[in-house]
């Protein structure tokens, strides 16, 4: 099988040593197996996510020295494309609708933040059928019941970063506890979750390993059951360590002092960008 890896970030903000330090990453370990390295923006955001900031992502990358094989795949342009996994998780009786709160539905849907805890939904409008579903209302997955249907599979992922390396079996009681019952798409804004949209892609690009920071292992396990619960392949994972700033935070797009455009006008090469992060 050929090894298959991508750099997919959200186009809402500038491209950081961070995000080049991911990418490099991934491209050097695609090349190094003889595999393919695929750009994809994760722009389901459609408030935040901006063209111009997809184009600087291109860019930048490309004046580091990274390319990719084939076209760049943008979700906005193919939201449709996961409708079909909605309806089969509907179908086997795994979804309810939701109206509480449009701002936490809108934050639950958006790509996780190192530091901002996930907070498990206490199973407001749990009761709700899906024939009571009105504009604005979120999808959510009634995780109980989606455990009920894998319980007699095991539900597993394989890591290969350092600080996770390993196989991972997916627990029932520590997902209902700390996962609980995600939100899936808004109906309306036709928005769909970070972690759903990412884990279809990586499936429909073929993607082997998945190649990340380590501040997304933790949604690694809702993805799996997602795959899981359709029938889908699981791929391998690989969670590396994070670029930090002098007060050990992530890196983050406010990070504007440490984007890739910011060091290029200041005219260092990509040679000296790229010594400015450690050995990958």
């Amino acid at each position: 099988m050929q090894y298959v890896t991508r750099f997919a970030p959200s186009p809402t903000g500038p491209l950081h040593l961070g995000h080049a330090y991911s990418a490099l990453i991934g491209h050097k370990m695609a090349r190094a197996a003889g595999g393919q390295f695929l750009l994809r923006m994760e722009d389901t955001d459609l408030e935040r996510s901006k063209p111009e900031w997809a184009a600087q992502i291109v860019e930048d990358l490309t004046w580091l020295g990274v390319d990719w094989d084939g076209e760049i795949l943008s979700q906005a342009a193919q939201l449709s494309s996961y409708d079909s996994s909605l309806e089969r998780l509907d179908a086997l009786g795994l979804l309810y609708p939701c109206s509480c709160s449009r701002a936490d539905i809108r934050a639950a849907l958006a790509a996780p933040q190192e530091g901002v805890p996930h907070d498990v939904y206490p199973g407001t409008c749990k009761h709700r059928t899906m024939d009571s579903r009105k504009t604005g209302d979120a999808l959510r997955l009634h995780l109980d019941n989606a455990l009920d249907r894998l319980a007699d599979r095991e539900v597993s992922f394989v890591e290969t970063g350092a600080t996770h390396q390993g196989t991972h079996v997916i627990n029932r009681e520590r997902a209902l506890r700390e996962i609980g019952d995600v939100v899936l798409s808004r109906k309306g804004d036709e928005i769909v979750a970070y972690f759903l949209a990412s884990a279809l892609d990586d499936v429909a690009q073929g993607i082997t390993h998945v190649v990340r920071g380590e501040d997304l292992f933790d949604f690694t396990a809702i993805q799996v059951i997602l795959l899981t619960l359709l029938d889908l392949p699981v791929p391998t994972y690989h969670h590396h360590g994070l670029i930090r700033d002098e007060n050990g935070k992530r890196l983050a797009k406010r990070d504007d002092a440490r984007a890739i455009a910011t060091y290029r006008d200041a005219g260092l090469t990509p040679q000296e960008v790229i010594a400015l992060l450690p050995p990958f």
